[in-house]
């Protein structure tokens, strides 16, 4: 019997939700390690004791099924806490990324209409001087601070953390696979970020897609350094709960420390983004390079030419593959089946077409946007929080337009070629064109601005801006950076600047960006690296 067989034979349709996957599993591996960040350790009964637990302190909290709840933290346990507490009741977490500021944290706050901010202390600071700013209020109606001192006369709003919340019986909520489980904010590409509505189904089918391609077996370590406020580390934790294995999320990824913590932590798989592997790459061979167990690491978008070298020197295979927030692990082969440079084929279960800008299907060997669709229910995101408009645009004709430009061979495999949307891809992180350049145009000095994607020395993209400045101003690239820096995410700063008479355009005046990108980086371009600038984190 193949994996998803079993996968869906052990979990019936009706099953494929959160607190009941939990359940199940905690009967079944009851003492087995299930989650460690830091010094904290869960079992599997641990962790459905932390979801009751926290479910109780959200209700006590007065939060209900379908409230959401935005969570501003990085990796550690209190994450876990509040996700599955939410996940028990019905409530939606919304996961933020930690290096949110200005506009966009605003919109997603208010987006959202998050009742309750779980965050820690510098993301606290960071909400405050949002409502110091103009603007409409947020919609927080309370705010759990997870590390600091609420100094007398502080927000209202605030309470400390319920770091023992006691202990609690409380039955898990009637949530079906249909109900969303978390939305998560995808950076928009010509407007404001997209908050993707992820039902309990959806996840249920990423770690079942995600597990048998990897390969995994019961007890397997897997151990993550990304971010648990994105897709791929909340999908870790799912195939660990699903296969009976065990999550190790560190607090971040450290090309120094990265081989260590395998070998600390006794992992068999792991999980790297396309620069993570140059950067490992790049560094000395030390006896720490083969002393790991891992025998298989989640590689998306790592380019085809550092694949040999890296299993060579490492001893681990990548797997390539793709999946976006809105879809699910649709294109993938198992490593005998990869081809260099390619993605892989459909995965049973979805649906992918290659098609025009009419939506057409093109044959075999022509590029053109990736469309897909699942057969089981609930295996995609069901739409844009808020944004009904978004929604029927990217599920027109009932397919999910990606935005991204593939080929499909012959053989069925497909290859990633660009991006048709105008979005920036930087060390994991997607990035707005547009919420960079709302900020830029912001600036007294500046009339136009456009940012575009430039390639990168680390396999993916850097941020470029081309700049026109008002006639008459002033402005060096250091003033611009330190303008930018507490308004945008480290991530979206700008690398390269430069400024120009005009910029090309079309005659009814629309930027031609692709025009920028072909022209990339010229010798009369600042760049942030070269002139020593560095950012503040």
């Amino acid at each position: 019997m193949d994996m998803l067989t079993a996968f869906a034979q052990a979990f019936p349709a009706s099953e494929r939700c959160l607190p009941r996957i939990l359940a199940r599993q905690a009967a079944q591996h009851a003492d087995r390690p299930l989650f460690v960040a830091g010094e904290v350790r869960w079992s599997y009964a641990q962790a459905l004791s932390q979801a009751q637990a926290y479910g109780a302190a959200l209700v006590r909290a007065g939060i209900r099924a379908g409230d959401r709840v935005a969570l501003l933290c990085s990796n550690r346990a209190e994450f876990m806490q509040v996700f599955l507490g939410c996940a028990w009741i019905g409530a939606v977490t919304v996961p933020i990324n930690t290096a949110s500021r200005g506009a966009q944290l605003r919109h997603v706050l208010t987006n959202s209409g998050a009742r309750l901010l779980v965050t820690e202390a510098d993301g606290l600071q960071v909400v405050q001087a949002l409502d110091a700013q103009d603007g409409a209020p947020l919609p927080l109606e309370a705010i759990w601070l997870i590390d600091g001192t609420l100094a007398a006369g502080s927000d209202r709003r605030c309470s400390a953390f319920p770091a023992d919340p006691g202990q609690s019986d409380l039955p898990a909520a009637a949530v079906r696979p249909a109900d969303t489980l978390a939305i998560l904010y995808t950076s928009g590409t010509t407007g404001l970020s997209k908050g993707v509505c992820c039902p309990h189904g959806q996840f249920f089918w990423w770690g079942a897609h995600s597990s048998t391609l990897l390969g995994l077996v019961e007890g397997d370590v897997l151990l993550t350094t990304l971010p648990l406020f994105h897709t791929n580390a909340m999908n870790a934790f799912f195939q660990a709960l699903m296969m009976g294995a065990t999550l190790v999320v560190e607090k971040r990824f450290s090309a120094s420390a990265f081989w260590a913590a395998l070998v600390r932590h006794q992992a068999t798989v792991t999980y790297v983004l396309g620069a993570m592997v140059p950067i490992l790459l790049s560094k000395d061979a030390t006896a720490d390079d083969k002393a790991h167990r891992v025998r298989i690491a989640l590689a998306p978008g790592v380019p085809p030419q550092f694949h040999a070298d890296f299993t060579e020197r490492f001893g681990m295979a990548l797997l390539d593959g793709y999946g976006s927030t809105e879809s699910n692990f649709v294109i993938g082969a198992e490593i005998a089946d990869q081809r260099p440079g390619t993605m892989g084929r459909v995965r049973p279960g979805f649906e992918a077409r290659v098609v025009d800008e009419d939506d057409n299907e093109l044959p075999a060997g022509t590029p053109g946007e990736l469309l897909l669709r699942a057969s089981e229910p609930f295996a995609f995101a069901t739409g844009y929080f808020g944004m009904p408009d978004k929604t029927v645009e990217a599920w027109r004709n009932l397919w999910f337009h990606t935005g991204d430009r593939v080929v499909r061979d012959a053989d069925g495999y497909f290859t990633f070629m660009d991006r048709l949307k105008d979005a920036i891809r930087r060390r994991g992180e997607n990035i707005s064109s547009y919420e960079v350049e709302q900020v830029l145009l912001s600036h007294p000095a500046v009339e136009v601005a456009a940012v575009f994607p430039v390639k990168s020395e680390m396999a993916e993209d850097e941020v470029m801006t081309a700049i026109v400045l008002r006639e008459g101003a002033s402005l060096d690239e250091v003033e611009l950076m330190r303008f930018c820096e507490p308004r945008l995410s480290y991530f979206a700063v700008p690398r390269y600047v430069e400024f120009l008479a005009q910029l090309p355009a079309t005659e009814n005046g629309k930027i031609q960006k692709f025009k920028l990108r072909e022209r990339g980086v010229t010798p009369d371009t600042w760049d942030r690296e070269a002139a020593g600038y560095k950012l503040a984190r």
